[in-house]
């Protein structure tokens, strides 16, 4: 498997960009954690590097820039305060060797992070990196099911940023609250190598928000491992 070049640390600053106005949005470095709900355990630091070889971080340099789950590598999960609706959103995260993390949109619906390095495409499922995590059903046999594997494994080594650029559009209500369209990842790439496209969702994937809303908040894995971001800029859209 082909790998790629470690994003250079002085570019694409840590950033979160949130709709400020009809006007565009206002970005804002991780230089605090007022945008998210009780976000105890995380941490901000000037710099960290994962190891490549155990599931930890191998250093870690104080300061602001960068959002870890805490020195540790484990801290609950993180909700920012704001509620979403259709979104682009552009992340760059890192992982150490074996971590595991995800991404969930309005709460619901998760776009898993985990060391997926050096897998074939054949091998991959719907734990892996940029899979859309399975569903959980613990009356059904097996009691996990759905979810979307990656059309192929574009993860990079441990310790190395990658990026997720993903298009979604929200659950569509009517008037009387019943929904009449299912959430949609309209396009999911990793490291820009397009790994999802037009990918329904019928309900929340496990873990998830039992309820499904038209505007709801993202929430971060943080209890499964190490995993850092740099970047997470959010631009809300309207999608047809």
């Amino acid at each position: 498997m082909k790998t790629a070049a470690s994003p250079a640390p002085t570019l694409l600053v840590a950033t979160l960009a949130f709709a400020a106005s009809a006007a565009g949005l206002r970005a804002q470095e991780f230089e605090n954690l007022d945008r998210f709900v009780e976000p105890a355990g995380w941490s901000l630091a000037k710099t960290v590097e994962g190891d490549p070889n155990e599931k930890k971080w191998s250093r870690v340099e104080p300061g602001a820039g960068t959002l870890i789950n805490g020195e540790a590598g484990k801290a609950g999960n993180l909700t920012t305060k704001e509620a979403f609706g259709d979104v682009e959103v552009d992340v760059e995260f890192m992982v150490p060797k074996g971590s595991n993390s995800g991404i969930y949109f309005q709460g619901c619906y998760e776009v898993q992070i985990f060391d997926s390095f050096g897998k074939a495409d054949g091998e991959m499922g719907v734990h892996d990196c940029g899979a859309i995590y399975e569903r959980w059903d613990e009356k059904r046999e097996p009691k996990g099911y759905e979810g979307t594997i990656p059309k192929t494994n574009a993860s990079r080594a441990p310790g190395e940023w990658q990026t997720f650029r993903i298009v979604f559009r929200a659950p569509r209500f009517d008037a009387q609250g019943k929904k009449t369209e299912n959430a949609r990842f309209v396009k999911v790439e990793h490291n820009g190598k397009t790994i999802h496209e037009n990918v329904a969702l019928t309900g929340p994937t496990r873990g998830g928000d039992a309820k499904e809303v038209a505007a709801g908040p993202f929430r971060i894995q943080g209890d499964h491992g190490p995993v850092a971001f740099r970047k997470f800029a959010v631009k809300p859209v309207k999608l047809d």
